[in-house]
């Protein structure tokens, strides 16, 4: 807690050694405030931080055997680059010869070995991330956390680093603990991840079983693209009531007339709006029973004129019954749902 406001309540995780686990959610959701009390920067109020077995909840953060990795990298910018990875080092009294070879084996795994002279200024913003984690991961520490460290660079580099990030950890076998609100870098590098949502946990699992088995509607809707029909939508659809979920990608166009079979679901509607994007269209129909369905659909042989042209189209929509998902809703949470994410 900070003051009366309430940042995590509730948080029950057991992250396995030598995983890659991301905590995922929105701004605000407590993943961070989770982080740093790992680290050790914030004491929590109530329960335990276990390493390893033992309770390191009370203790300081140069104690734990964990290194951070932030955004914004937190380099010295009067330093070089060796002497950024070296300072850790330097600050455990490590022997000099074994120093120098940590750092040499530190640079070369992140391919910084021509840079080694160079300043932080003097770099890119792909090369200062890779200055952080070899200055995090010289240290050999039993945990590392990552706190969104590539949330400053464009679009391509970031995928490339995920990637990369993923592949060291493997070659390390060293636990990551990983905070990110962006849904495509956790399921790229995750071996399992815990969606946050006010402060609790929604649902834990492996990217597949996230994406492909939501828990609650908060995490369809959170991590990917998906459709949720509740009420007199759903029971339109289903015969009942109850909220469910169905991907994009599963659902499929059809003619009025096209007959589905004893395994599939349907629905009829208006094509409302077409969005073309390149490799595939984004439709959103008009349920005649209520409610709306988004389908994503690759264009394979349509053309944008021809994709464009399906606007105000009445049409068929097919999925199979195996994609859809029943939402088991949380109960509401007590006490305040104000929140801090810091």
């Amino acid at each position: 807690m900070f003051g009366e406001v309430v940042a995590v309540a509730g948080v029950d995780l057991e992250i396995l050694q030598g995983e890659f686990f991301s905590l995922l959610g929105p701004s605000g959701c407590g993943k961070t405030t989770c982080l740093r009390m790992i680290a050790g920067f914030e004491e929590p109020t109530a329960g335990r931080i276990l390493l390893l077995g033992q309770d390191v909840s009370r203790l300081p953060a140069y104690e734990r055997d964990v290194n951070t990795v932030f955004q914004d990298y937190a380099l010295f910018p009067h330093m070089t680059v060796a002497a950024n990875v070296e300072y850790g080092l330097k600050v455990k009294r490590i022997r000099v010869q074994e120093r120098r070879r940590r750092v040499r084996e530190a640079l070369r795994m992140m391919r910084l070995e021509r840079l080694e002279r160079r300043k932080p200024g003097e770099l890119s913003g792909g090369q200062r991330q890779r200055v952080a984690l070899a200055r995090a991961l010289v240290n050999q520490p039993r945990v590392l956390l990552l706190d969104e460290p590539l949330g400053a660079l464009d679009l391509k580099l970031r995928q490339q680093m995920q990637i990369e990030l993923k592949s060291i950890q493997e070659r390390m076998g060293m636990t990551f603990i990983y905070v990110t609100h962006d849904q495509e870098e956790a399921l790229t590098m995750s071996d399992r991840l815990a969606v946050l949502n006010q402060g609790r946990v929604e649902q834990v699992g492996s990217p597949a079983e996230v994406y492909e088995r939501p828990a609650t509607s908060f995490v369809a809707g959170f991590v990917g693209a998906s459709n949720v029909l509740a009420g007199d939508a759903a029971r339109a659809v289903t015969g009942q009531a109850a909220a469910f979920t169905v991907r994009p990608e599963k659902i499929r166009l059809a003619r009025l007339e096209e007959i589905t079979g004893a395994d599939e679901w349907t629905a009829t509607g208006t094509v409302r709006e077409v969005v073309y994007v390149g490799a595939f269209t984004r439709y959103i129909v008009d349920l005649d029973g209520g409610g709306e369905l988004v389908v994503l659909q690759q264009n394979l042989a349509m053309s944008s004129m021809q994709v464009l042209k399906t606007r105000g189209t009445a049409i068929r929509l097919i999925w199979n019954k195996e994609h859809n998902r029943l939402l088991a809703e949380p109960a509401e949470p007590k006490g305040t749902e104000e929140e801090v994410d810091r």
